[in-house]
Formats: structure tokens, sequence, C-alpha cells
């Protein structure tokens, strides 16, 4: 398993035990009323949504939650705060490239944040446009690899559009075209194959490698800003090593 696949798996673990402290149910339901808001409250007819609804049905949120969550979105809950959906760019330390996604309802207080964060560490906000094109937004899942018949998941993604399959020892990890999405996960389904995570990424053309020690402080950057209230998800062109894992690990 790669580093970066590695350290995937980590923050996994570690938003399972977010979800018990409410933190994923709220960026869930903020993810849901967005999707909702822009596709309407129908799951059937609105992808975005019923993607949406899936990982929170996966992380165990409460229907009532989700139910929720959609009539903010809808308009049918007058009293829900009026999200909306940004994406920040910036700069690591040591040059790495950052795209930081956030749902807020107060723009002003949430990059306020991210800048703290950022200047904090040593790294700085940019322009709109800046880091952006260091990156491709790609179709992504995340399959546990645990029970599976790892290359017949691997000749089923590939033979459905996938651009690339990572296998892990404990997750699978599925990239593809943007356009090929619906048929990747159709073909998952079909063969009664549940993807942990299945969405949207923006995957860094060139990542870049750094050494183990810098490569923790850029990490423990990226954790502070996934730690927002108002992250969705935070994107970088940093290449995690093994070394470097090992290194979190023992911090």
């Amino acid at each position: 398993m790669s580093g970066h696949s590695k350290w995937s798996t980590i923050k996994r673990k570690k938003a399972a035990n977010d979800a018990r402290r409410g933190n994923l149910f709220t960026r869930f339901a903020r993810e849901i009323a967005i999707a909702a808001r822009e596709g309407g409250g129908d799951s059937e007819s609105n992808f975005a949504l019923r993607l949406a609804v899936d990982r929170a049905r996966a992380s165990n949120m409460p229907k009532e939650n989700i139910d929720r969550a959609i009539r903010r979105g809808t308009g049918e809950d007058k009293d829900g705060a009026a999200f909306e959906q940004i994406l920040y760019e910036g700069y690591a330390p040591h040059g790495i490239a950052l795209m930081i996604e956030v749902v807020t309802d107060n723009r002003k207080r949430t990059v306020a944040e991210v800048r703290h964060i950022l200047t904090r560490a040593g790294g700085s906000m940019a322009e709109a446009g800046a880091v952006a094109y260091k990156f491709k937004r790609k179709a992504f899942f995340t399959i546990p690899a645990q029970g599976l018949d790892t290359e017949e998941v691997f000749n089923l993604a590939v033979e459905a559009g996938a651009e690339d399959v990572l296998i892990g020892e404990e997750d699978i990890e599925i990239t593809s075209s943007v356009e090929s999405f619906k048929q990747v996960n159709q073909v998952l389904q079909e063969a009664d194959i549940q993807p942990s995570e299945a969405g949207m990424r923006m995957i860094p053309s060139m990542p870049i490698t750094l050494d183990p020690e810098q490569t923790l402080h850029v990490m423990r950057v990226i954790e502070n800003l996934e730690e927002m209230d108002d992250a969705q998800q935070v994107y970088s062109d940093l290449d995690v090593t093994e070394e470097a894992v090992s290194l979190l690990e023992t911090a």
C-alpha cells in the first residue's frame, strides 16, 4: 500500500471517530443541503444528492437528520441557515498547493480561519486559479478489500472505464474520468460491491515529494484544515511516502 493510500485509511478511521462526535454528520448535512438546493430533493433524479445521502447512510447518520438537511436545501425548512459552497486555493509550507473545499453560512469567518491556519504554519492563501491548474477533477471510489476477489474488482473497474485501480491491504481505490463515474458506479452496484466512498476528487497532476519531516509538517497543516467545522475536503499535491506516514503514527 502506498503511503498516500495508507494515510487515507488513517483519515477514514479518524472520520469514524468524528462521526461519534457529530462533526461528520454536520458536514454531511451541509453537503446534502447544497445538493438538494441545486438539484432538488428527489434523490432518484438528483444524482449528487443520492451520493451525499449514500455517504451519510454509510456513516450511520440518522434518517431524520438526512431528511431535515434535504428540507433545508429545498427551502422547506425556513429556519435553516443559507449555506454556500466555496473552493479556496492556497499554499502549505514548502510550496505544496492546496484546494480547500468548504460549505459555510459565513464566508468572512471561514476565509479568516483558513488564512489563520495557513499563515501560522508558514503558508498562504492564493488567488483563484493560482493553483487550480495543478489538479484535475476525477471520479473516485474506495472499496473495502476484505472478502473480495481483488482481481475481479480490478477487471470490472477497468472494463467500466477506470483509469487507475490501486489495490491496498485494506482498501481498493478506483480513479476514473468524471464522465465515467455513473458507469463505474453502476457496474459496482450490479456486482453487489458497495464503495465506502464514491464521489469526485481533485487529483494532482504532478505530486511533489518532500523529505519525511517536511511531509509531516504539511500533513499536520492539512489535518488542521480538515478539522475546521466548515471544511468538506482538502486536496494537495503532496506525495505522501510510507516513511512520512510511519513518522505520523509515532509522533
